[in-house]
Parts: structure tokens; C-alpha cells; sequence
């Protein structure tokens, strides 16, 4: 039933035959209907009939067996073929330069940015740094292609130079940050890349996306790495983040308990690496004179250590 001051009614009905399993044919008629003055009964009404009927089935087609020799079932990363010859960094200046001239919304640009982040990966760090000092001017829209290319190569020297335009103020804020979430997305990182980025978490200036952007590359490396608690750079990074929570996580001031939440949250970002400061964190979470928010924090940063560290001597009870 219709309410008195619906404006727009609907409907819609078909009837389909159907034999042995295939649609023979679809018959539908559409109705709609806007009332104007619901009171007055004035509106428009529109009425569609449409008809579908199968004329006739086409016999199986037949393929050669050679037609899908060179069909084969892959994901959707995109593929490159490996460079066989030696990039330089001459040659990728010249396609920075073609990428400043090339329309921005082309496929042009996008096949030429895409060779530019595949060409990265094969220049050593010296070659890059030489490449930045030729090629860190902006295009007339003010746009950077070595900056937006950066974060997708993904090699040690890549974010070894990214560390780098970091720590010297080179690029603007947002890029930085830009550097920062891009790092949790690096499918095979080293210990070269954590050991480079550990000294950022010590500066006054570091920002959440650091924190949480170096403890998430952590945590992919100990994914790949199970003993990754001996590696010595996943070792300077912990100890960076166990210095700051001063063994029970004590604060003084709203400033330091936000540094703190920040600091608890990056540690249990971290992983397998985290199980080191358990102890620690355990104390955190049991201080009953702490706020609320750091011991929640504490609990929560346990959250990707292994259970077996999780007992009853490390996480006490701490609601009794």
C-alpha cells in the first residue's frame, strides 16, 4: 500500500520462459509514477515495455590448442621485463626530463613512470644520490617525479636516499610523510633499510608516521625473519623504543603521555622484535598509579608478540 504522500511509485513486473534450462524469451513492463500534489492526485506517470526473445544458438566453437600456448594464468602485479643492460644514471635523467614534458594525464606519463620506478631499482645508492642532484627540480606543475617515484622502488638504496632528503629537510612535509607510510608497503625489506632509518626515531621531530612507518617495515622484516631479534639495526630500534617508555612508562605532562600512547602503539606495530621489551610493558600495564590510556596501551602493545612470552609472570593481572 501506497502511503498518502509517497511522490514516486514504482513498478516493475516480467514474466520469463524458460525451456530445457535456456531463457527463451523475457517479457517486462516498467511503471513509474510522480504525484506532483499528493493531495490533489495530479503527477506524470511513465510506462516501458521491453522484450527480449533468443533467436537462435550458435554451435560450439572450436580453438586450437596452439591459440592458448601463450596464454597463462598470473596475479595482477605488474610485470616488467628484467633489464639486461646497465642502467644509468644519465639515461635516467633523460626520462625524468621526457616525464616534465609529457602530458599529465596521458599514457604516456604513466608508461613513463612506471620505467622510471623499474630503472630505480637497478642503480646503486652513489648513482642515485648523483641522479637527485640532477634531477630534484620540479616540472611546471610544480610536480617531482624522482619524489613520487621513490617510495615505489623499494630497494635498499631507494630508502637509503629517502632517509637522506628526510634527515636534510629536502623535501616538503607532506612527501616526508608521504616516505613514512610508504615504507609499510616494502615487500622484501633488509636490515640495511631498518639500520638507515633507526637514527630518524631519535630526533625530536619525529612524527607518528615515522614511528609507526619504521616499526611496520620492522615488522615485515621479523615476519621473513624469525631470529630478527638478533639482527642488530631491529636491536638499535628496540632500544630506541624501550628508552622512551623509562622502564614503567612514567609521564608528566598531557605532551608526554601522547608521546607515550605514540610510543606503546609503535611497539606493538613492531612484531616479533617487540618480545624484548614484554617485561617492560608488563610493568607499564600493572602500575596502578598510571592513567588509564598508558596501561590500555600497554596491553594493547603485546598484541603481535608471540603467546608463548604472554604468561601469567610478564602480563600479571592487572584488574585485580
Amino acid at each position: 500500500s501506497q502511503s498518502e504522500q509517497q511522490i514516486v511509485s514504482s513498478q516493475l513486473e516480467c514474466v520469463q520462459s524458460i525451456r530445457d534450462g535456456v531463457l527463451e524469451e523475457a517479457k517486462c513492463t516498467e511503471s513509474d509514477r510522480a504525484t506532483l500534489l499528493p493531495q490533489q492526485g495530479s503527477g506524470a506517470e511513465t510506462q516501458t515495455r521491453c522484450a527480449l526473445k533468443l533467436l537462435h544458438v550458435e554451435t560450439e566453437t572450436l580453438y586450437s590448442k596452439g591459440d592458448s600456448e601463450d596464454l597463462y594464468v598470473t596475479d595482477i602485479l605488474y610485470e616488467r621485463e628484467v633489464t639486461k643492460r646497465e642502467v644509468t644514471g644519465a639515461e635516467v635523467t633523460e626520462l625524468v626530463w621526457k616525464l616534465c614534458l609529457a602530458h599529465s594525464a596521458s599514457y604516456e606519463t604513466a608508461d613513463l613512470f612506471m620505467t622510471l620506478v623499474f630503472e630505480l631499482r637497478h642503480l646503486s645508492l652513489e648513482a642515485l644520490r648523483a641522479l637527485w642532484q640532477r634531477s630534484s627540480f620540479k616540472c611546471r606543475d610544480n610536480w617531482q617525479p624522482l619524489i613520487d617515484a621513490l617510495p615505489s622502488c623499494a630497494t635498499e638504496a631507494c630508502v637509503v636516499l629517502m632517509k637522506d632528503l628526510i634527515a636534510s629537510g629536502e623535501v616538503e612535509e607532506d612527501k616526508v610523510e608521504y616516505f613514512f607510510w610508504s615504507f609499510a608497503f616494502i615487500p622484501n625489506p633488509t636490515s640495511g633499510m631498518i639500520e638507515s632509518l633507526a637514527p630518524l626515531l631519535k630526533s625530536p621531530r619525529a612524527s607518528q608516521s615515522c614511528f609507526l612507518g619504521v616499526t611496520a617495515l620492522v615488522h615485515r622484516f621479523c615476519s621473513a625473519h624469525s631470529s630478527c631479534g638478533v639482527v642488530p639495526a631491529v636491536q638499535s630500534v628496540m632500544r630506541t623504543l624501550g628508552k622512551f617508555l623509562g622502564g614503567n612508562c612514567t609521564v608528566q605532562d598531557s605532551e608526554h603521555l601522547s608521546k607515550m600512547q605514540l610510543v606503546l602503539k609503535a611497539i606493538g606495530n613492531a612484531g616479533l622484535a617487540a618480545a624484548a621489551l614484554a617485561p617492560a610493558l608488563s610493568s607499564c600495564a600493572a602500575l596502578r598509579s598510571h592513567p588509564m590510556e598508558i596501561r590500555l596501551a600497554a596491553v594493547q602493545a603485546f598484541r603481535r608478540i608471540p603467546c608463548s612470552l604472554r604468561v601469567s609472570d610478564l602480563l600479571p593481572h592487572i584488574w585485580d
